[in-house]
């Protein structure tokens, strides 16, 4: 996927998790599943915070190696399959998802969950942005719908807000209709 920049790989934060960090939501110790090249683990670093992103594509992580390095900035980037986060063996108090959730299939989302709920402290925040099903066309991963998300966090999670927002990327100006959820761990 990394072979060539993919559209989602935008060199900077995505908006929705900047504002979140920004206003002091992101707290903690940082996990961020599929972080890609690590743009968003990268933007915990530079506000001290433990940050750690975990993705199976080698070239996206080594990209994320160097821009750490370039910046030197003190963080991790794992080889580690976000559908068995419960053999990371570590708990966090915050895990951003942009763009992971939403390109599972039933059964993988189902173990996901169970996954964030085995790495994320009580009252740990997760913040997730994902295809909106308000995304017009057939293009790109499945579309997600707000019952979706609900049903998928019903149990052991409260879910606080799920609201309209955007993905940008590299090759739509106007980006992709998203929904940015966040959810406690209870």
């Amino acid at each position: 996927m990394y072979a060539s920049r993919p559209p989602w790989d935008i060199g900077r934060p995505q908006p929705a998790f900047l504002a979140l960090a920004d206003s002091g939501e992101v707290r903690g110790r940082v996990l961020d599943v599929g972080c890609g090249t690590g743009e968003h683990v990268l933007m915990c670093a530079e506000r001290g915070l433990d940050a750690t992103g975990i993705d199976l594509a080698s070239r996206a992580r080594k990209a994320a190696d160097k821009k750490a390095r370039d910046r030197g900035l003190e963080v991790r980037f794992l080889h580690h399959d976000a559908r068995k986060l419960g053999s990371l063996g570590e708990s966090f108090d915050t895990v951003l998802d942009c763009g992971l959730f939403h390109i599972f299939n039933d059964e993988d989302r189902a173990e996901f969950v169970d996954g964030l709920r085995t790495v994320l402290r009580p009252g740990g925040r997760y913040f997730m942005l994902c295809f909106s099903d308000q995304q017009p066309g057939h293009q790109g991963p499945r579309r997600v719908t707000r019952a979706e998300i609900q049903a998928a966090f019903a149990d052991g999670w409260r879910v606080d807000s799920i609201e309209p927002a955007t993905i940008d990327i590299t090759t739509d100006p106007d980006g992709i209709r998203a929904w940015l959820a966040a959810l406690t761990r209870v």
